[in-house]
């Protein structure tokens, strides 16, 4: 089964901030993780930013999974992604 992406209109900033070969590599890895995106996955102790995430170099995808859709919620460096 394979899952489709929704991107929020802060994600979709997050990446049109990106260089290209970033958004590219990130792009790539996220089409190979839609067909089982848990297995790649790991669950944020804290929820208020999303339930999951991927991990793509220095790179984090956060995202939540809503019935067959997984819905991107930010994107960003893993040393920015976290603060408020």
């Amino acid at each position: 089964m394979s899952y489709e992406f929704v991107y929020t209109r802060r994600a979709a900033k997050d990446i049109q901030k990106l260089d290209e070969i970033t958004k590219k590599r990130i792009g790539k890895t996220l089409v190979r993780y839609g067909e089982d995106p848990l297995k790649y996955a790991e669950r944020l102790i804290d929820s208020r930013l999303g339930d999951y995430r991927f991990r793509i170099g220095d790179y984090r995808v956060i995202f939540d999974i809503d019935h067959e859709n997984i819905v991107v919620l930010r994107v960003g460096q893993r040393k920015q992604i976290y603060k408020r």
